[in-house]
């Protein structure tokens, strides 16, 4: 069986996510382990360590019941807030085959002019691929007020 780590935020509902798990279904046996980094909710200056947990919840609970509908196998995880961080953590006891890292349009992504993709790379063996999310997603996506 073939295992994927999906790391998200505010892109976990989008389309081009729900097609690449479709894609990944049609391929055969597939488990998949989805991450969501606990993103500071902001207010002004100020957020919550409490509150961003409890909304990484919701989203994950919120995705994991979206790839149970179209089948898959899959659990999951809330992470630390800095995505690499998250990641390292949930491979550490878990092989994984392929990382899939769902973000954000360049431009508005704070992972991607983290430049989060390069520092995945560089830090693992595992294939990482990145699946970007339709603008609109910015809008429509989670409550955490930073981009991802």
């Amino acid at each position: 069986m073939t295992t994927y780590l999906i790391v998200a935020n505010q892109t976990l509902g989008s389309p081009t996510l729900a097609a690449t798990v479709a894609e990944r279904l049609a391929r055969g046996d597939a488990r998949f382990h989805v991450v969501v980094p606990a993103t500071p909710v902001k207010h002004g200056l100020t957020w919550d360590e409490t509150e961003a947990r409890s909304a990484a919840e919701e989203r994950l609970a919120h995705v994991l019941k979206r790839l149970h509908d179209m089948g898959a196998t899959a659990d999951g995880e809330v992470g630390n807030s800095d995505p690499v961080a998250a990641i390292r953590d949930a491979i550490r006891h878990r092989e994984v085959d392929e990382i899939i890292l769902s973000t954000l349009p360049a431009g508005i992504s704070r992972w991607l002019g983290l430049d989060i993709p390069s520092q995945l790379k560089k830090s693992t063996d595992v294939p990482v691929t990145v699946v970007t999310a339709p603008r609109e997603t910015a809008a429509t996506g989670a409550t955490a007020s930073t981009n991802t």
